[in-house]
């Protein structure tokens, strides 16, 4: 197995890049959906078809990208060479995915709530979560790039 992951790895490297940016631009774009659908009235047309936007999004680009990006980064992490263990910015690193995750699953969280007209939260409020994915995938560029520590 070895073998085969040292040999693919090129491959597996593009795969993975390309699947985090497919995740990345659907985290950049459904809190902005969020904004425009939280100054939408419940169960107005407006409301409606931001329904559908925000469940296309996230069923048909955000998921399967996330999973290909835990499945292609799985497979790089247990490439011989390629991973420094005893490096903390591996680990630092590893704990913002997880981070991006968990904020991955809050607009999960948040998307049943405008689906059941049950958001309670004003259209800033996701105007200033839309910042965390950026701050986030800036901290995991730097440190798988320049590897600070």
């Amino acid at each position: 197995m070895d073998n085969i992951l040292a040999d693919i790895y090129p491959w597996v490297k593009s795969l993975h890049i390309i699947s985090v940016i497919a995740w990345m631009a659907g985290m950049f774009y459904l809190p902005r959906l969020y904004v425009y659908h939280a100054d939408a009235a419940p169960g107005s047309e407006l409301s409606e078809t931001f329904k559908v936007m925000e469940r296309r999004l996230l069923r048909g680009i955000i998921n399967p990208a996330m999973i290909m990006t835990f499945i292609f980064g799985g497979l790089l992490l247990l490439t011989p060479g390629i991973v420094d263990w005893g490096a903390p910015w591996i680990w630092l690193k590893l704990a913002l995915v997880f981070l991006m995750a968990g904020f991955h699953g809050n607009l999960s969280k948040w998307r049943k709530e405008f689906a059941a007209d049950k958001n309670q939260r004003p259209a800033k409020f996701y105007r200033l979560v839309n910042e965390i994915p950026t701050v986030l995938v800036i901290g995991i560029v730097i440190l798988v790039v320049v590897k600070p520590f």
